[in-house]
């Protein structure tokens, strides 16, 4: 049997600037996780998520292609995940094998709603490593990160993967996007071993430690949000408004640089200051864009966390979902707690995640 698991990721600054190549972004872990649980079996197996999919999936092979009884399913994550990890592993000369894989996920509410805590990219990511433990192929963090940005490319055609980066690493990430082009032209063009063997064009991925007077609160406002639609939307200001954006992206560069500076040098006053800056440029954002990315819960959320003494901002894409609030220890998070519910905003009790691997 081998067992995996991946947590889930919030943003803490440097959303939709990162889905262009080379711009970064700071996202953390969190200490929720998905878990995935392979047991070997014969002639045929199974998958079932208890989270995406109550079904029980029965698949079989036509020589190395998975072939299922359920085309329909809602797990294209995963398959896509055992499509590549296979590919990698018939590469290495590892014979196949049949197995049921049972996925289990603590990154959504008990009755199902989602946080926005990235559960696509944690689903794909404990595929990935689990199967690559199962099949012995000894994967490092980077290789976990590359086979499932790719995995996850194939699904959804887009998208920064720094959700990714986050649930491969673990702890906080310093995160530069790659060029997205480039990576679908290797899937068509080499085997997975070359391009895990290459550097990819503008990617950075380098861990970071949280200095030890901050903490991070988590607030969920109850609605989740659309991030693809959001995103979409914006990338028609892109087009219409060109020095506007152009205005957003070079202001989010050196807010999230000052940002992860902050944290190398252990300064967290300039940390708060960055957080609460990017507050600002994703209002500016939404504004050009007539993007609802702060809703009035979000917004409430943000003020209350401020007039209380911390830094806070929207996580994500926004226009639902979670905001997050970096703080001293001073401040009194019991009373942040109960103004929240007051107004109808659930704390979560979230925590950043362990580090998984070093960059």
């Amino acid at each position: 049997m081998s067992t995996g698991k991946a947590p889930g990721k919030l943003y803490l600054a440097g959303e939709y600037a990162v889905v262009e190549t080379g711009f970064p972004a700071v996202l953390t872990s969190v200490n929720k996780y998905v878990t995935v649980t392979i047991n070997k079996s014969q002639n045929g197996g199974t998958i079932q998520s208890k989270n995406l999919n109550k079904e029980l999936i029965h698949w079989n092979r036509q020589g190395t292609e998975l072939v299922f009884d359920d085309s329909e399913s809602q797990l294209q994550y995963i398959l896509a995940a055992i499509k590549f990890i296979e590919k990698y592993a018939l590469e290495r000369g590892v014979k196949l094998s049949y197995y049921d894989l049972l996925v289990t996920s603590e990154l959504d509410s008990e009755d199902g709603k989602k946080y926005g805590l990235g559960s696509s990219a944690a689903v794909t990511v404990a595929v990935v490593k689990t199967l690559g433990d199962f099949y012995n192929l000894n994967l490092s963090a980077m290789d976990i990160y590359k086979i499932s940005a790719i995995s996850h490319l194939s699904v959804q055609g887009n998208g920064s993967l720094g959700d990714i980066a986050a649930s491969a690493f673990g702890g906080i990430v310093a995160y530069y996007s790659p060029d997205r082009n480039w990576i679908f032209n290797m899937i068509r063009n080499h085997s997975i071993t070359e391009i895990l063997s290459l550097d990819w064009p503008e990617l950075q991925i380098e861990t970071l430690d949280l200095p030890d007077d901050l903490e991070l609160t988590v607030g969920w406002t109850g609605s989740p949000a659309s991030t693809s639609i959001l995103v979409d939307r914006i990338a028609l200001t892109k087009a219409q408004k060109v020095a506007k954006y152009q205005n957003f992206l070079h202001a989010s560069r050196n807010n999230v640089e000052n940002l992860i500076k902050g944290f190398k040098t252990n300064n967290s006053t300039l940390i708060k200051e960055m957080l609460s800056k990017y507050r600002t440029l994703l209002a500016d954002l939404a504004d050009f864009s007539d993007v609802h990315i702060e809703t009035e819960l979000l917004e409430k959320l943000c003020n209350i966390a401020e007039k209380l003494g911390g830094s806070a901002k929207t996580s994500g894409a926004g226009g639902g979902d979670c905001g997050i609030v970096l703080s001293d220890k001073t401040l009194d998070i019991d009373e942040l707690k109960k103004e929240w519910r007051k107004v109808g905003i659930t704390p979560l009790t979230l925590k950043i995640g362990e580090v998984i691997a070093h960059a």
